[in-house]
């Protein structure tokens, strides 16, 4: 389903740095970078549930970190997406903005933040993935949980050209739902990796080491990403559980 929209977006940041020497301190933790790979999707789109149902499958994948995103402008056709947040629709726009478009589309795969897979298609996802995890990138990146504080470090060689975004991802590793209204009215899906929140917690030069602590109230996984700004290509991803 393709959706047409007008906005603009606006953001601002903070960042911590640090000196090389303190990116060695780490402690036993998570690196990067595995692919990521983003589905835009909806509880009440009709053509959604096939690709929910291969996303799942890469959220097996130790070398993928899944993301679902659910969007909230299906709603009005009779079932409210209970996992549906705005700030997923302007992200997706925000990607469509990048290349100078006014479409949107559900589902939508976007992987490594640089490719764009409208609908469904298995072939040019995997495709997708293997070009991807073959690249190389001059981010490493490494976490580690603390309780409840995650601990980032981050160095680039070599240095990066461009600041680039340090962005915290939260997710629910499973939920069912019984869609009794809508276009999918009757089923039955079980959604995986359901993104509840999504932070830009600082911007990073790149040209110095990176050292930054978040708050991770919770036991949920926690996965930390480093963006060219557009929003562009994922440099380097790393999760905790």
């Amino acid at each position: 389903m393709r959706q047409m929209f007008s906005a603009a977006c606006g953001l601002a940041v903070a960042c911590t740095l640090a000196t090389d020497a303190r990116a060695d301190q780490a402690a036993e933790g998570a690196s990067g970078s595995a692919v990521v790979v983003e589905l835009f999707t909806s509880q009440g789109c009709v053509s959604c549930p096939p690709a929910d149902e291969f996303f799942a499958g890469l959220t097996r994948d130790p070398k993928v970190i899944a993301l679902s995103l659910h969007v909230d402008y299906w709603d009005y056709i009779g079932w409210e997406d209970s996992f549906g947040n705005p700030a997923f629709t302007e992200r997706q726009k925000n990607y469509a903005r990048a290349i100078g478009s006014r479409t949107i589309y559900t589902p939508q795969f976007v992987i490594g933040g640089a490719d764009r897979i409208e609908g469904f298609d298995p072939e040019e996802t995997m495709a997708s993935l293997a070009r991807n995890g073959a690249a190389p990138s001059p981010v490493r990146l490494k976490i580690e949980r603390r309780g409840e504080v995650l601990v980032i470090l981050a160095d680039a060689d070599p240095p990066l050209d461009a600041p680039v975004r340090v962005e915290l991802v939260r997710y629910m590793p499973e939920e069912t739902v019984a869609i009794e209204r809508g276009e999918n009215a009757g089923k039955t899906v079980t959604y995986r990796n359901i993104v509840t929140s999504w932070e830009t917690l600082g911007e990073w030069s790149g040209q110095e080491a990176l050292e930054l602590s978040a708050p991770v109230p919770g036991s949920g996984p926690v996965v930390v990403i480093v963006q060219r700004t557009g929003p562009s290509a994922i440099l380097a991803a790393a999760q905790a559980e």
